[in-house]
């Protein structure tokens, strides 16, 4: 039994996801794995098969958004053709992408069945929830961008039959959370020179900023900033009073499964973000379009005032990898209809 499994490199979720998941399925099937991306810090060293490609990523300005214009400029077109045409999905039995577009085009029209695994594949259900102001053109990139034959996907809450609760990695799931005082932050979008003055804004606190431009930790005041990496990471999530983050789905996930206050703050021009803080707003979780001269009182509030939502139930990957392996012995049906 052979799977293909296409992870989207950009951002950690999708990698964090697989870690969990593959070594279910490999003590049954053999693993190629392709990731594609390239703006991401990620690798998955411990597998053993794993191909890297260009693929399509966002890219991201200094002040908390997409830059359309630069993700447009890093698409080299030739490249991702010729990394299409480099996969044949006929020598898998079973195709899986969470979110990955060269393994989700190159099975199009293969009679290998391809499942769309993650959290993107929630938004192919009209019950996800959504912005007051819906986006066509994004709302099309969001359900075309890595088309599948099935879709699994994750969210907060089952909010339809195909729907699964949040994989929480096994790292944060052995965390022995402790309420601390400082607030742990990660926002990707942002520089730290430009978050910084905003946190010393409120000195009353003590701010743990994990930056993607961060080479060396340093203090300044009330804020200490660090690079991204993994286990401090993970050492300053367990001790944090409050999770201050953009509204990725696997960070937020985590905070509220450690009980932790969550405030999120989407990637502005980054529509899944968009849906993601209309669901933790249904869920009570403070939300807020960007870091600006409102964000001390902002957090004042958030701090010393609201609730902690958590989440209700996680993801039984061991349940999961069974169902997935059943699409192998179903091959034989051939799944029509691409979605």
């Amino acid at each position: 039994m052979k799977i293909l499994y296409g992870i989207q490199g950009t951002g950690h979720g999708h990698i964090s996801r697989a870690r969990e998941i593959i070594p279910q399925l490999a003590e049954q099937a053999s693993i190629d794995v392709l990731v594609s991306g390239y703006n991401f810090g990620m690798k998955l060293d411990e597998v053993e098969k794993v191909t890297y490609k260009r693929g399509l990523s966002l890219t991201y300005d200094d002040h908390g958004g997409v830059s359309y214009l630069q993700t447009g400029l890093n698409v080299q077109p030739i490249t991702f053709l010729r990394d299409l045409n480099s996969v044949s999905p006929d020598q898998y039995d079973l195709v899986i992408t969470d979110y990955e577009s060269i393994s989700a085009w190159a099975s199009v029209g293969s009679d290998v069945p391809c499942i769309g695994l993650s959290h993107q594949a929630a938004f192919l259900s009209e019950a996800s929830p959504r912005p007051q102001q819906r986006s066509p053109m994004a709302e099309l990139i969001l359900k075309r961008f890595a088309p599948c034959n099935k879709p699994i996907g994750f969210h907060f809450r089952r909010y339809d039959s195909f729907i699964e609760p949040p994989v929480i990695r096994e790292q944060i799931r052995d965390l022995q959370p402790v309420k601390g005082k400082h607030i742990t932050v990660y926002l990707p979008a942002y520089s730290h020179d430009a978050l910084i003055p905003a946190f010393k804004s409120v000195p009353q606190t003590e701010w743990e900023l994990f930056s993607p431009l961060c080479n060396e930790p340093f203090k300044a005041e009330n804020v200490t900033v660090f690079p991204v990496g993994n286990l401090p990471f993970l050492e300053s999530l367990r001790g944090c009073h409050g999770v201050l983050t953009s509204a990725g789905f696997e960070t937020c996930s985590e905070a509220m499964f450690l009980g932790k206050k969550l405030f999120a703050i989407p990637i502005r021009n980054q529509y899944e973000q968009y849906c993601n803080a209309a669901a933790l707003n249904k869920l009570g979780v403070r939300t807020s379009t960007s870091v600006d001269e409102t964000f001390a009182e902002k957090a004042d509030k958030w701090i010393n005032h609201d609730t902690t939502p958590q989440l209700t139930e996680i993801a039984d990957t061991s349940r999961l990898a069974r169902r997935l392996l059943r699409f192998v012995s179903n091959r034989s049906s051939r799944y029509s209809q691409v979605v």
